[in-house]
């Protein structure tokens, strides 16, 4: 049985453009999956990539172009402004890595309705009270981040060190063994790896 870990922010749009396809691929190979939330800025800077602020105009160009058109290829609406980011992506992740744990809900639909309430929905994801609605919306128990804060926190932190490790160097980033497929638009390709063809 094949194995996918799923490096991620809920603060990226493509994460969010990713929509549920993850999930869906991994219940059609029969393949587990595990969420692994990372903090990007800070991969970035381990990886040698810049965060946006820094990047040339012309690569902030083509992300909004990019973002628009996958936005309508996808039917998955989004503010290319969002009225709450660049925001914290901490309590978010943290709330993941404890709800991971926990179990009883829906794991892709919390990571997809966080990143949905961030590009879509005008909503602040660092904030308790958000990010709890979103914990019951998806079947988990809401408090569920707040007892495992302290926990989450460390595996927030060796999350980025695997990451780092392993090759990642972007979110979303899917990783089957050895072969590693960054991107949402690779999601085909995950697809096409966990079927044989490729």
């Amino acid at each position: 049985m094949a194995h996918i870990d799923y490096f991620f922010a809920t603060v990226s749009p493509f994460v969010y453009l990713a929509g549920q396809r993850l999930e869906a691929i991994a219940a059609k190979h029969a393949a587990t999956l595990t969420y692994k939330p990372v903090d990007p800025t800070a991969l970035f800077a381990r990886t040698g990539g810049l965060s946006l602020p820094q990047r040339h105009d012309s690569r902030k160009a083509y992300r909004l172009q990019d973002l628009a058109r996958q936005s309508r290829k996808f039917g998955l609406p989004i503010n290319l402004q969002p009225a709450f980011w660049p925001v914290n992506p901490a309590p978010s992740a943290y709330a993941i890595i404890a709800a991971q744990v926990a179990g009883g809900g829906d794991l892709g639909a919390l990571v997809h309705g966080l990143a949905r309430a961030c590009w879509a929905e005008e909503r602040d994801i660092a904030d308790d009270e958000v990010i709890r609605a979103v914990l019951e919306q998806t079947g988990f128990d809401p408090k569920v981040a707040d007892r495992g804060m302290l926990s989450a926190a460390e595996t927030y932190a060796v999350n980025l060190e695997e990451a780092v490790s392993r090759g990642v160097f972007g979110v979303p980033f899917y990783v089957v063994g050895e072969e590693r497929f960054w991107g949402q638009d690779r999601l085909e390709d995950l697809d096409l790896h966990l079927a044989g063809a490729l």
